[in-house]
């Protein structure tokens, strides 16, 4: 049995009665009188009960046709609103802009950028939600996200939002005087580092050096391990051992001397920060113009 279309035949039905002619209706759809004769044909078959009185020199509704026109007047009302609410989002960014990030990238990018781009749109409301976890953006209801981009699913859009990474390990000067200065990454064995366990996949991570040209990965030991990045590192300045960590990431304690860098020689560069997405997500104007002002505002930070 064939499936009917309940809306079938009601926007020439509503265009008919709107301007009491069925040639005037054809010109406003952009169809012929024709098609739209035929598609009132099949409302009326439909519904069992005519709904216009024709005559060679008028249209007009029936009792039951008036009662249906009023009815749903209201509802074309609705549907042209909410229309031209969705043609208001194409022409200027506005709505609610959701994003995933990482706590790194709070400092990073969330603080330098979002007080701004709400001034300068302030009709995109923006919701941060911070996790370290790995999130399906797409399926949790996110815009885009923000990773470091070795993590960055490959069907995803990804745009640069920091330089690349100087990966470090870190220390307080009075750890290392209690403790001595590892020399080479196998030294690590013998020193108390702070792990990192990854929240979704709940492995801990391997400290990634070079030797000569070629990779090693370390399972460092030690009597903590944590699954937040920012923790970490706030146990690092306390003394409780190495940690490794970005350098943009703990800038400021590098600077201030709170933690000292070792193994410099071995530390690998990898990938920034990168705000994702998927492809088509990009068409959206909130989400372009987020992109465009992230970008040029932290580009000029980093000038």
């Amino acid at each position: 049995m064939a499936r009917i279309d309940t809306f079938s035949g009601l926007t020439e039905f509503m265009a008919v009665a709107d301007r009491g002619s069925f040639r005037s209706a054809a010109a406003h759809l952009r169809v012929s009188a024709a098609a739209v004769s035929q598609a009132i044909k099949v409302l009326e078959a439909r519904v069992g009960i005519p709904l216009f009185v024709r005559t060679t020199r008028s249209v007009a509704l029936t009792e039951a046709g008036a009662r249906l026109h009023q009815r749903l007047r209201p509802a074309t009302d609705e549907i042209g609103e909410a229309l031209g609410e969705i043609d208001a989002l194409r022409q200027r960014p506005s709505g609610v802009l959701r994003l995933s990030v990482p706590r790194i990238a709070l400092d990073l990018v969330v603080l330098p950028v979002l007080p701004a781009f709400r001034v300068a749109y302030p009709d995109v409301m923006v919701e941060v939600d911070v996790n370290d976890a790995s999130v399906d953006i797409a399926k949790a209801g996110f815009d885009a996200g923000v990773r470091v981009g070795d993590f960055v699913e490959r069907d995803m859009v990804a745009v640069r939002l920091t330089p690349n990474f100087r990966w470090r390990v870190l220390g307080t000067p009075d750890y290392l005087a209690r403790h001595g200065v590892p020399r080479k990454p196998e030294d690590l064995l013998h020193h108390q580092c702070i792990g990192y366990r990854f929240p979704t996949a709940k492995s801990v991570y391997r400290w990634q050096f070079q030797i000569k040209g070629r990779p090693l990965s370390v399972d460092v030991a030690g009597g903590i391990i944590v699954n937040d990045h920012l923790t970490m590192i706030a146990l690092a300045r306390a003394g409780a051992g190495l940690v490794y960590t970005a350098d943009q990431v703990a800038v400021r304690d590098i600077e201030a001397q709170r933690l000292r860098t070792v193994l410099s020689t071995y530390c690998i560069s990898g990938p920034g920060l990168h705000l994702y997405f998927p492809r088509r997500s990009q068409q959206q104007p909130k989400l372009r113009a987020f992109i465009d002002f992230a970008k040029q505002v932290l580009l000029t930070r980093k000038a």
